[in-house]
């Protein structure tokens, strides 16, 4: 019996190193990031060093956790979150199929006049890479300004019973990424169901005492291709192909 082999990082999750945004709020937090959801990946914070909270807003209601180094925090897709900085809070991410988060599987919640199309809303989001950093950080801290407002508006209402804003902010998420879809199903495909496919093949070889798969066995290791990306929480240290 011949095993197959995954050669991605494990589980063909993906790694970012993030510096989140020391910007003061527009609700006075001394820094925070850019509220948004994923629509079919679940994402993991392992704090390495400061303090915050990720702030969470589901169907269910809000929640704060706290953050710290040695915290570990993670939250399925459709949770809305937020990470606020109290002072120096640097977190290593783990995503979902081989970092599709930053591949495209993020909607930041923007007012819905801005969700309608893909067009509106790419626009509405971009950060121009052509002009000085001081008008990147300008266009950088604008968005997350525009983006927590509206977070705000969607938790007032969730809190006070009312949950049509949510869920109209949901649909509009959805109808968003429909066209890239079949992309991110090949992605699912060559990463995380290659790499349990492996594992099951794996399994069945020792069943049937067939150790072949260990005499291929192998090691990698890379570094970062970009540091100090502006990402949708903070500055980004990128692992492209993890």
């Amino acid at each position: 019996m011949v095993s197959a082999t995954y050669d991605g990082f494990p589980a063909a999750v993906g790694v970012s190193r993030l510096t989140v945004y020391d910007w003061p709020t527009v609700d006075g937090r001394p820094g925070g990031g850019t509220p948004h959801l994923h629509l079919t990946c679940s994402e993991g914070y392992m704090v390495t060093a400061g303090r915050g909270t990720v702030q969470t807003l589901t169907t269910s209601g809000y929640q704060e956790t706290p953050l710290e180094a040695g915290t570990v925090a993670w939250f399925t897709p459709g949770t809305i979150h937020r990470l606020t900085n109290d002072g120096g809070l640097q977190i290593t991410v783990v995503m979902q199929n081989s970092g599709l988060p930053e591949a495209g599987d993020a909607v930041l919640t923007l007012p819905q006049r801005l969700l309608g199309d893909a067009e509106t809303y790419a626009t509405a989001i971009r950060i121009p890479t052509d002009v000085p950093e001081a008008e990147q950080v300008e266009v950088a801290r604008a968005r997350r300004d525009l983006a927590t407002r509206r977070f705000l508006e969607l938790r007032e209402a969730t809190e006070g019973g009312d949950p049509e804003p949510l869920a109209a902010f949901q649909r509009a998420a959805a109808e968003l990424v429909l066209p890239r879809l079949d992309a991110w199903e090949r992605r699912w495909q060559d990463g995380a169901h290659a790499a349990a496919a492996a594992t099951g093949s794996q399994l069945a070889s020792l069943r049937a005492n067939d150790a072949g798969h260990l005499a291929r066995a192998g090691v990698s290791a890379t570094g970062p291709t970009a540091r100090g990306r502006f990402g949708m929480c903070g500055r980004l240290d990128i692992y492209p192909g993890i």
